[in-house]
């Protein structure tokens, strides 16, 4: 994978362990698209979705910290003028227009902002996932865009207009899903798989579901 310099302009904390990591942006990407990110040349690059509009002027990469990463620990301290390498954009989550549902745990909300800062919000019902109530990235965005189908899931801490549990009860808990809709999820593999299980137990056609794997 060949892989180019980039010159960090802002590295911003967002919450406890959790990073806006920006760049000028020098291509052209789909929104849902991902790129990969090293320090040096001879290091092995991980995979970050995009969290930015494809007509932005700077990309976003949304990162927390994993404990015992080689990466991360390191991404955290970054400071403007700073320097990544990064691969082109790649990937085939795609966003589309029309209806259609997010769905996503964790930074696994990256790839969604990329779409509501894109033109793709309109008819869109956004469920997020998370264990506290700072872990709802971006969330004045997405209430402002998508109002009340925008939906915070929350496992650990009670809040207003937060459904207490995680995403899969959310679902369960719906009598009925649009089958015609589109649903596209990010997160997890154990949550992707679940839910994914679940809309297809709802009677969701499996060629509706478009999953991309967050580790």
């Amino acid at each position: 994978m060949e892989l180019h310099k980039q010159i960090i302009t802002s590295n911003q904390q967002i919450a406890p362990n959790t990073y806006i990591l920006s760049f000028k942006r020098d291509f052209i990407f789909a929104p849902g698209q991902w790129i990969a990110i090293s320090l040096h040349l001879n290091d092995t690059p991980r995979l970050y979705s995009i969290a930015s509009g494809i007509s932005n002027d700077e990309i976003m990469i949304l990162f927390d910290i994993k404990a015992g990463g080689e990466l991360t620990p390191n991404m955290a301290t970054l400071k403007k003028g700073d320097e990544i390498f990064i691969s082109n954009p790649q990937g085939s989550f795609f966003g589309k227009s029309g209806k259609g549902w997010w769905i996503a745990t964790g930074t696994g909300i990256a790839p969604f902002k990329a779409m509501l800062d894109s033109g793709l919000g309109k008819d869109k019902k956004l469920l997020h996932g998370g264990r506290t109530l700072d872990s709802f990235y971006f969330e004045n965005q997405f209430s402002e865009a998508l109002g009340e189908n925008y939906i915070r899931c929350c496992t650990r801490e009670k809040g207003d207009n937060v459904f207490e549990g995680r995403i899969t009860e959310y679902l369960k808990k719906q009598n009925q899903l649009p089958p015609d809709e589109k649903y596209y999820l990010c997160g997890s593999s154990e949550m992707v798989v679940e839910t994914r299980d679940i809309l297809v137990d709802k009677g969701v056609p499996y060629e509706n579901i478009k999953a991309e794997i967050y580790f």
